[in-house]
């Protein structure tokens, strides 16, 4: 699935249920943020080891997974909401990036 058909079905969900009048830029930006904290509290006091090792019990992997779907969930919203395109976006930002740190340099 590209962003734009992410984009396309996250709308399309929102708009049935009527939730567009919640979508204002701040508040999507403001909801990315709270759910990325809820993402960081599974990490939280644990190390890289027992982050790994508690990612193989199935209920915790789809726990971590549901907030990392909803951190992308919000962050495709305000992008739809801003008029900015994700997959140019991350294109643009990779060949920034790609400049910034050549491969030949690391």
């Amino acid at each position: 699935m590209d962003f734009r058909e992410l984009e396309e079905r996250l709308v399309a969900f929102r708009d049935a249920r009527n939730w567009a009048k919640y979508h204002a830029p701040k508040n999507l930006a403001i909801s990315a943020a709270v759910e990325l904290g809820e993402l960081l509290e599974h990490f939280q006091w644990e190390s890289d080891g027992e982050i790994l090792e508690a990612v193989k019990d199935p209920a915790k992997r789809e726990a971590i997974a549901d907030e990392i779907a909803d951190v992308v969930i919000y962050l495709t919203l305000l992008a739809h909401e801003l008029g900015i395109d994700l997959d140019e976006a991350v294109e643009r930002k990779l060949e920034k990036n790609g400049e910034k740190y050549p491969v030949k340099k690391y």
